[in-house]
């Protein structure tokens, strides 16, 4: 199965809520990815907040043509996803 982002919400500071067409959906936090000629502008919350999903690419895309493979980001939801919830855990054992 392709994966396709099918909804996008801003979270906040440099996150979004995605939607998958698997099923799956998360916040992913791509401040550390906004780096180089194509997303570094969108360090200004006010573009980066200038998104969409473009129905042809499957994608969250922004106004500068900016855009992330739908794989990228469910890679990156998933393992801050994990990540977060060994940290609950490791702090609940303490």
């Amino acid at each position: 199965m392709f994966l396709h982002v099918i909804k996008a919400e801003y979270a906040e500071g440099y996150a979004l809520h995605l939607t998958f067409n698997n099923g799956a959906s998360g916040i992913v936090d791509l401040e550390g990815e906004l780096y180089g000629d194509m997303f570094a502008p969108l360090k200004d919350l006010t573009l980066f907040r200038d998104f969409r999903v473009d129905e042809e690419i499957d994608t969250v895309v922004w106004g500068n043509g900016a855009d992330f493979a739908p794989e990228f980001l469910h890679e990156k939801m998933t393992a801050q996803t994990r990540k977060v919830a060994e940290e609950r855990a490791e702090y609940k054992t303490r």
